[in-house]
């Protein structure tokens, strides 16, 4: 593997053309966007059109005029044609913390008598908070049990109301087979809910035709919607109408503007609405959703492994003491869009890395994390960046007391 072979592939990437439309700077590889997406040059242009125009001249009338009420709906089927659902299934709302709490307690309603809530341990913690925290407030015996991901299928029973797992594991990039756990939920008659936060614009996802029941997911990562973007939510027809809002606020009413006293619920996916919808930043999410809609998710897919697995190799090829320190599975179907290397001192080895403009992260207590979001991750980042990581960990550069104190965010 050579310099110009990298070069060539990016000549021949059919996605190469999807650079130009994200705002990057040009001495950093950015191999962070399993964290925080790009910034999409057309957004801050769209942000100050909402904000100076819609916002600023038409004032409260751009909620009929220019569509902000129906923002939450559009964007949600939009997302819902990259994670395979029908229109009226997805609804952007609230935070992935709010809308996993809203149908977890959902999914409990549903299936009256069972009494666990099954994930695996090693799950994002915000995934395993939200069901404890839940749980908590319920009572009436309903636990959260956690195994490992190996155990999952063998904790399936009658007692489980729902299992919740996240497709691609944000610590390792392991990613589930989602049909064949789904099915094996379905078996024991519970709900399958499925995190999807590393997956939607990354992996090809198809909810329908795994039969999946709910999921959740975010707007930041691969949706390329700005820090903080709000989350989605999926919830299959057969089950919207059935299913209990845990929070029962105006804009999941029926009939919002008629202002009754009693809550009644909207009759399809808005009954998980919740509060007045954040149009600034829906407006921003709304451009890295379309970027993405024009990408074909196969042509992504096929480059999120070649760049995967190309990085692999050159890691063993150019860093002996990083050999065998994969902690993403090695098999590329099994993988997202992420490898995952172990070291016990990652923390001073990824600040040397970013100081250098190779971008990556940290994830306790011991993973450097690389993703590769192949709209704009050329093949080229990639010599870079092991070149670089080569030099730190040749030289020792990332021993440097500079390097060594935890920032808050890691």
């Amino acid at each position: 593997m050579t310099p110009d072979a990298f070069t060539t592939l990016d000549q021949k990437d059919p996605l190469r053309a999807f650079r130009q439309y994200f705002d990057l700077p040009a001495d950093v590889v950015y191999l962070d966007g399993n964290s925080l997406g790009a910034l999409p040059k057309a957004t801050p242009a769209r942000v100050r059109e909402v904000v100076e125009e819609e916002w600023g001249q038409q004032l409260i009338r751009s909620w009929n005029t220019r569509g902000w009420i129906d923002l939450q709906r559009r964007i949600g089927d939009k997302i819902g044609r990259i994670i395979g659902a029908e229109p009226g299934e997805t609804l952007v709302a609230d935070s992935t913390s709010v809308n996993l709490f809203k149908l977890l307690a959902g999914a409990v309603k549903l299936r009256p008598g069972r009494t666990r809530i099954i994930s695996e341990i090693g799950n994002f913690p915000t995934d395993l908070y939200i069901a404890q925290g839940l749980a908590a407030l319920l009572g009436d015996g309903i636990e959260v049990i956690a195994v490992k991901p190996e155990d999952v299928e063998s904790v399936l029973d009658e007692r489980v109301a729902v299992l919740m797992l996240t497709h691609v594991n944000y610590g390792t990039g392991a990613m589930y087979d989602m049909a064949q756990i789904t099915e094996r939920a379905h078996d024991v008659g519970a709900l399958m809910l499925w995190d999807l936060a590393h997956s939607a614009g990354a992996v090809p996802v198809e909810l329908n035709a795994a039969g999946a029941d709910l999921a959740v997911g975010c707007g930041y990562k691969y949706l390329n919607g700005g820090p903080g973007a709000p989350a989605f939510l999926y919830v299959a027809e057969r089950h919207q109408a059935q299913l209990q809002p845990a929070i029962s606020g105006w804009f999941g009413h029926a009939a919002p503007f008629a202002f009754e006293g009693d809550y009644r619920p909207a009759g399809d996916i808005m009954r998980l609405a919740v509060g007045t919808p954040p149009v600034i930043s829906l407006a921003a999410l709304e451009i890295g959703v379309d970027l993405m809609l024009d990408a074909p998710i196969s042509a992504i897919r096929d480059k999120s492994i070649r760049q995967t697995e190309l990085f692999i190799e050159l890691v063993d090829q150019e860093i002996p003491e990083l050999r065998g320190s994969l902690a993403s599975p090695s098999d590329p179907l099994r993988r997202g869009s992420q490898v995952c290397l172990r070291h016990p001192d990652a923390w001073p080895i990824m600040q040397a890395l970013i100081a250098r403009g190779v971008i990556g992260d940290f994830r306790a207590p011991d993973i450097l994390r690389f993703g590769f979001t192949p709209l704009y991750v050329g093949y080229a980042d990639i010599w870079k960046a092991v070149r670089i990581l080569r030099h730190i960990m040749v030289t020792g550069e990332w021993r440097q007391d500079a390097y060594q104190a935890k920032s808050k965010v890691t």
